[in-house]
Formats: structure tokens, sequence, C-alpha cells
């Protein structure tokens, strides 16, 4: 038998946005027998479970053909022993309440058995079990004989393939492993930090498809694509990159492309053999690049084999069709075939896709890593990407987070380990969000360099294993365009002589993309500075705080940043906690909360609710509380990526990227997060696809100028920009029209004017913060037929919030005085009509239009309108991505708001339409269908 460490394809998990967690089948559902057709592979479908402490028989005995497993529990192919136990209902839903903490640890603490059926035809092929996903460890049975031991089937990211060509037969075979218990404290796993409670099995189990391959005698490994474009070096001269000129069209850019195609190429068979291996490119439009070479291989002889654009001219591209992330251009694929025959049969293929594009990142002349895609200048914004907390992966559902993660105007996802199966970075490719994959802080991984965390040091055998995790995820993810860069550190860089063993696994893969140390500021022998920070903060900071350029500050490229804590929306609150949890939510800021982080640090939302109390007011209930949770995150996350698109032109110290963290959670939690569990999307969504517009106009708080914002290619000329104050009964304060504005494309901007400072209200004896220090900024852009392109509005204070820089600690920064919001209480009932109608599409796809009217008779605006759809029972329709929402409107003013949806379940009742606002009243519409 032989085993080769390859490398490892974890299968996180997401679950779908549907009203409850889609779970994997119950038992007796998930078969676990699965047939390999000749020449084929096939993914074992399933598995029989259960302790290795109820099950007295040998290894032998359970890994042989017709063992019976009455009373086991059924796990899909790719299942945590917990995803199991919940789905057959042994364990309650872990996502409720305190529900997990009822399941006992005591049960994982023991090996499981995780065992399967496979049926051959015949065994005239050569026969291997190939996979990744395992945690921890697992000793591995074939027809009842062991072919790897735990020792060598380690680590979470690590691949193996297992020759058992001379133990299978025609008919039924059985695979079985043991699995190991989990701690990432102990392994090269994964854990869960202070992300949320993690769960009671330490996500044991089998996370990937485990493959049973069977091929002639002659194989094919490690295909992949190289790729050079001949691109302008960006310019290093200043720390802000000047904006590229609008580009050409892609399908003319004059960028030519060289492609170097490689493969292993393998006889499996005791004789010398002759392969005729078939090399073939598609590329966009139907071209097709056919190549072919012979290779005679000796007796279990491998060799590389190596297509190059010098001997092969047509490898060299003139027009190429380059990948873009999305809102820069297409994102155009190529697909590679290849095929081995022997004595004209086929003896075995391979088939992937692949992008052409060039991603450099050198550092400014301040120190910060400035991202180019195919040489032009990016600013990443980007958040970080959580998997399952049960690892259990849907395709459909990771596909709405991305979706989410591109409407709310992300560009970018970071993985800190947790690094997803094949079909997200597919999903990535295909959809163009950029993917920052990387190894997780603070646990083993960590172990032998952060002297604050809980990972323990590493012996010789952690070192192979990390060795072979990296250089199986470097073949992985090479050939992905989405794939920006990997962080081979996180908090702290690895140690010099792990530093050279990744490096030196990612050259022999032929990485294509910048190597990045550590996601903190650390400088390494071999790599260098990293050129990011990891400043934080983690809790809650006013808006204000992301113009300073200090601490977590709008300057450099900061990989992990937040004001922490983020209340879901109010449905989601209510199938999250139990009505006691809730009451507690809202009246107690100093009670723990199970929701928020298994971390004493962030144990609490006394940070979040005592700033919410002193800006706002105190909260007079729960809808009054989520109410301004919603309107404190909105202006937190529209200020944090308004503050560094702002200064990523500027001259010194530039902004070049971020990472918000983060977007989404691996469960129901409060903590840190974009959408919610259930997709649901609430103020900071809003905030930040308020923010990320490809045209915006917007304020700033530290010098109250007024810019706008161009992420699109080309320039814009003939824009408008006017903005009024008010005071909260809706007098106008201020009111300044500037026309005839141009800013450049790439993220340019221009300055329109600085709004002057309001005077502050006098204090009132009795109410020395009262609701005249509370006034509202409107900001409209209009193009030059005078169409409105951006509407923002702010409400803002003439008391700010005040910073104690001096204070700092790694997660915030203190706030010893607060701007006073409070006057938001006093402004006037709205009055809002709508109309909405319904259009089924074929297949299960509607839109849903509503036109919304703000109709008072006075000045009051509408302030924070939510429009979202329910069906008859009041659950919210999800996923849903409006093209706007969390409106203000004037009156007088309205707005058509549009969003493609699934079409509601009739079982669900009639589609509504609800809205709601700041001080608008909850009203409820039926659209027309059509």
């Amino acid at each position: 038998m032989s085993l080769a460490l390859l490398g490892l394809l974890l299968a996180p998990a997401v679950v779908p946005s549907a009203a409850a967690p889609r779970l994997p089948a119950g038992p007796g559902s998930a078969p676990t027998t699965t047939t390999v057709a000749p020449g084929g592979t096939a993914a074992l479908t399933g598995y029989a479970i259960r302790s290795a402490a109820e099950v007295p028989d040998t290894a032998a005995a359970v890994s042989t053909p017709g063992y019976a497993t009455a009373g086991w529990h059924r796990a899909g192919p790719r299942s945590t022993v917990l995803a199991a136990l919940v789905a057959d209902g042994t364990h309650p839903d872990p996502f409720y309440s305190t529900d997990q903490q009822r399941i006992p640890r005591r049960a994982f603490a023991d090996p499981w058995w995780y065992r399967s059926d496979f049926t051959l035809p015949g065994t005239s092929e050569s026969t291997s079990l190939d996979f990744s996903g395992v945690i921890s460890a697992a000793d591995v049975y074939v027809n009842g004989r062991r072919v790897a031991s735990a020792a060598e089937v380690a680590g979470v990211y690590t691949r193996h393939e297992l020759d058992i060509t001379d133990l299978v037969r025609a008919g039924t075979n059985t695979v079985a492993f043991r699995i190991q218990p989990n701690d990432p404290r102990k392994h090269l796993t994964l854990g869960w930090l202070d992300w949320l409670q993690p769960p009671p099995d330490a996500n044991m189990g089998i996370v990937r498809d485990v493959l049973v391959r069977r091929r002639g005698p002659v194989s094919l490994h490690d295909a992949h694509v190289v790729t050079s474009l001949d691109v302008p070096a960006p310019r290093r001269a200043s720390a802000a990159p000047a904006p590229a000129p609008a580009p050409a069209p892609d399908n003319v850019l004059p960028t030519p492309a060289a492609l170097t195609l490689k493969a292993r190429v393998r006889n499996d068979s005791q004789e010398a053999a002759t392969a005729t291996v078939t090399a073939a490119v598609s590329g966009v439009g139907g071209s097709r690049i056919v190549l072919s070479q012979d290779v005679t291989l000796r007796a279990r002889e491998t060799r590389t084999l190596v297509f190059t654009p010098d001997r092969h001219p047509r490898l060299r591209l003139k027009r190429p069709a380059l990948w873009w992330p999305a809102g820069m251009g297409p994102q155009n694929l190529y697909g590679l075939d290849l095929t081995a025959t022997v004595a004209g049969g086929r003896s075995d293929s391979v088939r992937h896709r692949f992008g052409i594009r060039e991603v450099k990142a050198p550092l400014n002349s301040a120190g910060a890593r400035q991202y180019t895609i195919n040489g032009r200048p990016v600013l990443i914004r980007g958040a970080g990407w959580s998997a399952d907390e049960l690892l259990r992966w849907d395709t459909t559902a990771a596909e709405d987070r991305i979706k989410a993660a591109l409407d709310a105007g992300l560009n970018a996802l970071r993985l800190e380990g947790h690094i997803e199966p094949d079909e997200f970075f597919d999903l990535a490719d295909r959809h163009g969000i950029l993917v920052l994959p990387g190894w997780e802080c603070c646990d083993k991984w960590e172990g032998q360099v952060n002297p604050t965390g809980t990972g323990e040091k590493w012996n010789a055998a952690d070192r192979l294993t990390a060795r072979a995790s990296m250089a199986a995820e470097a073949a992985r993810l090479r050939d992905h365009p989405s794939v920006l860069s990997f962080l081979i550190g996180s908090d702290f860089a690895p140690d010099a002589g792990t530093e050279r063993d990744y490096l030196d696994a990612l050259r022999a893969a032929d990485w294509p993309t910048p190597v990045i140390p550590a996601a903190s500021a650390v400088t390494t022998a071999l790599s260098g500075p990293s050129g990011m920070r990891m400043t934080g903060p983690y809790d809650w900071v006013p808006p204000s705080y992301w113009y300073d350029k200090r601490e977590g500050g709008a300057t450099g490229f900061n990989s992990e940043t937040s004001a922490g804590p983020s209340i879901p929306t109010l449905d989601t609150l209510r199938r999250t906690l139990s009505p006691a949890e809730l009451e507690t939510l809202w009246r107690s800021p100093w009670a723990p909360q199970y929701h928020r982080s298994p971390s004493p640090t962030y144990k609490t939302l006394k940070l979040f609710d005592d700033a919410l109390a002193h800006r706002y007011g105190a909260p007079r209930s729960l809808a009054d509380y989520v109410a301004k949770a919603q309107l404190s995150q909105y202006e937190n996350v529209r200020a944090q990526f308004e503050a560094y698109a702002r200064n990523a032109t500027d001259s010194t110290a530039p902004s070049t990227g971020l990472v918000y963290w983060m977007f989404n959670s691996g469960w129901t939690s409060l903590h840190w997060q974009l959408v919610d569990r259930y997709l649901d999307q609430g103020g900071a969504y809003y905030g930040a696809k308020k923010a990320n517009e490809p045209l915006h106009i917007q304020y700033s708080y530290d010098d109250r100028t007024v810019a706008v914002v161009n992420r699109r290619s080309a320039a814009v000329s003939g824009l408008t920009a006017r903005v009024t104050l008010f005071d909260t009964s809706g007098t106008s304060l201020y009111d300044r029209t500037v026309r005839g504005l141009r800013v450049g494309g790439d993220g340019a901007r221009t300055t329109a004017l600085t709004v002057p400072a309001v005077p502050a209200a006098p204090a009132a004896p009795a109410a020395p913060d009262g609701p005249g220090s509370t006034y509202l900024a409107r900001l409209t852009l209009t193009d030059g037929a005078g169409r409105e392109v951006s509407r923002n509005v702010y409400w803002l204070s003439t008391r700010p919030d005040v910073l104690d820089y001096e204070a700092t600690d790694w997660y915030h920064t203190p706030t010893t005085a607060h701007a006073d919001l409070s006057g938001l209480t006093s402004l006037a009932a709205a009055t809002v009509t709508a109309s909405a109608r319904t259009t089924r599409h074929t297949g299960s796809v509607s839109t849903t239009t509503v036109t919304i009217r703000n109709t008072g008779r006075g000045n009051t605006p509408a302030l924070l309108t939510d429009v979202r759809l329910v069906d008859g029972r009041g659950a919210p329709v999800l996923p849903v991505r409006w093209n706007d929402n969390h409106i203000s409107l004037w009156p007088g003013e309205s707005a058509v708001l549009t969003t493609d949806h699934r079409t509601a379940d009739p079982a669900g009742g009639a589609l509504r339409v609800r809205i709601s606002g700041w001080n608008t009243p909850t009203t409820q519409i039926i659209p027309r269908s059509r």
C-alpha cells in the first residue's frame, strides 16, 4: 500500500437561508453503498456511524462487507458527528437559545466509526481512495485490512491517496474510518476561537468527499496552468497610486498572455508503458487549443509533463479573455482537459477550469499592500467569511451568501482557516469575488509563535502535517482566479523553519499570487513586511473613529476590523432567543450573552449598550432597542467603508484595503456580522450597501467635506451634488447645490463642498443633551439628465463623540463623551403609502417592485424606512436582494424598490410587503400579481 500526502479539501458548511437551517438527511435516508463505474470516479454517498465505545467488534470485522449496522446513525457524505446526530433528532438544534448546552460532550470523547460500502463491477483497473477533510485523524480500513494509520491520516488540510487495488474485489467492498476526537489546541485542524460557542463534538468527522477512483495503467496528477501576462508594473513612486485610465473593452485589451500546462504522469503498472497525453484548452467563444505528446515510463515511474509556449506557440494568446473581479470586467474562464491513452484506450483524464489574470501587491511608500488586478489598482473592500458551525455544506446557500456580499458592495472575502470546499471557489470564480484564504490564529496553528494563544507546541509530526497541508491547499487553489493571496500567518507569522516549509511548498506548486506572512504588521526574513495590520477594533467605537489615521482608522490595509456587536432584526431574534433571553437582551447590558461569544472580552454587550443609551436614549422596549441598534449599526458600518474609500486616494498613508470582521456568522449570533444566520438584512448590511455604491456621495465626520467616489471604470462628468441640513422639526438649516462635478474612475473621488458647522443648541437645565443637538443631512447626487444616482442621509449631532486614544487596548478605543442623537425620538410620525406588484418568471424566481412615497403634509422625513417581503404568517421571505432599502424620504419624495426572490411557497399564504421605519407605523400590503 502507498500513502501520499497531497493536500486537503475541507468542507465547511453554510445553512440555507430559509426560515430554518436545512439539515442533513435523517436516519435511514443516507445511502451507504456507492457504485463505481469502470474508469470512473465516485464519492462515497454516506456513512453508518457509531461511537467506538459502543462497538465491541474488531476493526477487521467492522470493515468487512456484510457487517450489520443496525442501530447505527446515518450520516451524509460530508458530515461531522454532531451534524448527523442533530439531523436524526438525537440532539436538539444547537442554534436556538442555549440548547447546545444540552448536548453532552462526553459522547464525543471516544473515536467514532464511519463505515461505507462501494461496489465494483470488476478489478481489471487500479483502484484508489482519494480523500481529505478528516477531523482530527483516522485509522483507515478496507475489506478488513488497515491501509493507513491515524498518525498518517492527520490534519484537516492534508490530502491522501491510498492504493487499494490489491484489496478490492468485484462486488461489494467496505471502507471504514475510525475517527479520532478533535481538539484544535492539540491538532492542526480548526476551531472557533472567539467567533461563537464551539460545538460539543469539536467538528470531529469527515467533511470532504471520499473518492473512489478507477484508472488504467497510466494516471494523471497535479494538472494545472501557469499563466503569464504582459501587464505594465504598477507605479510605486507615491503612497497613493494614481487612478488608472479607463481600460479598453476586455475583448480587445492589448495584454498578451502565455500559458504553460503541467501535469505529473504516473505508470501504476508493473511494466513499462507508453501513454499519449492530450491537452485541450477551451476558451471564451468556443476557441480551442489541442496539443499532444507521447510519454514512455518505466514500471512505477512518475514524470512531469510540461507543454510550454516556446514549444507550442499556440499557447501564446494575443488577446486573452481576462478574468476580472465583479464590477471591473467579466469573469472569463477557460477549461483544461487532459487525457492519457494507452494502446488506444483511455487510461485517465482530468478536467478543471482556470482564469487568466495577474495579481500584484507591492508595498506603497507608506509600507501598505496595494493590490492590482491586471494592472489596475483596487481598494479591497472585504469581510470575514464563516463556515457553518457544524461544517454542513450547501452550494445553493453558499451562492446566496456570495451574492449577498456582492450586493453589499464587497469585492473580497477572507477565510481565516475553515477553508471551504472546491464548490466555494468555483462560485467565487464565477461571480467575481476575491478570496483571501489562510491559516487561523491562536490555536495549534500558532502554537509555536503565539504567546497568548492556546495552541500546544509542535513536534516533528506536526511540522510534516503543516508542510503537507500547505502543499495540498496550494495545489487545490492555485488555478482559481478568485484567490487573491495566501496568508501563511494570522495574528503571528510562522517561525523561520515553518515559513521556509510553506514557501517551498507554494513555490513547488507554482503558486501565482502574493504570499503574505501574516495578517498583522510583521516582517519576516524570507517574506519581508506583511504590508498589513491587525489593529482592530473588535468592539464598539463611534463612526468618527474611522476617519483618524491611527489605530483602526482608514489607512493602510486592515485585515480585520469592525465596531463589534451586530444585533439582528427582530424577526431573527425571535427565532434565536427565548422570551426570557429577549427581555435580558434589552434590559441588562451587563448580562452574559450566550449568542455573542465564549470570550470573556465579548461576553456582554455593555460597551455597545452604553453607547446606544448615551447617543440615542435608553431603550424603552425590545422593539425600541432593536430599532436603535439598526440605526447605530447602519451609521457605523457606512462610516467605516466610506472612510476607507475616501482615504484610498490620499497622497500620504492612503487606505488600501479593509476586511470587515465579519460578513456572516456560523450560527445564530449577536456578534460580528453584516448578515445574520438566515440572510436577513438589517442596518449593518444596508450601511455597507449604501457606502459601497458604484457611484456614491458621502459625508466625512472629521472635516465635514462632501465627496463623490466613483468605483466604475470610466470617469463621470456633469454631476450635481446637493446638501441640505434639517433640524428634527423639519426646518431647513442649510441648502447648497454644486453643479458640473467630474470624478475619475477606479475609485477616484472629488470633493464637492464643505458643510458649515451647525451651532450647538443651548443646554437646557433639565435636559443638557436635549433634542436641539440632533440634526439631519440629506445628500443627493444627480447626473446630467437630472436623474438621482445616489442619495445618502445622515443623523448628526452638534456634540461630537470624544475618543480617548491614550487608553486604547487591543479591541477598542474608549469613548469619553458621546454624540447626542436622542433628538430623533422627537421626529413626528411620517405618513408613507406604497403600491407593489410581483411578477413571476419562468422557473422559481419572481420579482417584486414596490413604489413607496412619503405623503405627509409637513416637513418630517420618513427615516430609515424598511421594506421587506413576508409570507402570510409574517415570516420573512429570504433571501432577497433589494436594489435599495432602509431609505429616508421627505414629504413628496418617492422611490421604486425592486427585488428578485424565490417564488413563495403557496403553503405560506399570500406574499405581503411589510413597511416600517424609525418614525413610520408598520403596515402591510398585498402585491398585485402578473
